[in-house]
């Protein structure tokens, strides 16, 4: 099993899940997606750029993009918590998933391959 993946299945529930079902949608959104293991965490790149990664962190999963900077449409449901590059949706269950939201960020991401992760 890679490393990416025993990261995923040894979260504790309901951060399994989560994790799980996020993956899921990235592969959706992105067929051609690779996940490495990275800084301890799974990240996804798609073309050899990073799109986000997933990170199981006190009592939520952050899914932490990196070209947030470019994202206007979806800041409402960006958090940054006083960091200066990396904006997150973050999920506490299953239910706070909106699978439709998640893939538009995402590719609303992808829109920007060639910008810096700062405007």
């Amino acid at each position: 099993m890679k490393p990416a993946e025993a990261y995923i299945l040894k979260q504790p529930e309901p951060y399994k899940s989560i994790l799980l079902h996020l993956q899921m949608l990235m592969s959706y959104t992105f067929p051609q997606a690779e996940m490495f293991y990275k800084w301890r965490i799974p990240c996804f790149y798609v073309e050899g750029r990073p799109i986000c990664y997933f990170n199981q962190s006190k009592d939520y999963v952050d899914v932490g993009i990196w070209h947030s900077a470019h994202l206007t449409a979806y800041e409402e449901h960006l958090v940054s918590e006083n960091r200066k590059v990396v904006r997150s949706l973050r999920y506490k269950s299953l239910s706070d998933i909106d699978d439709e939201l998640f893939i538009a960020v995402m590719r609303e991401v992808a829109k920007h391959p060639n910008t810096s992760f700062l405007k």
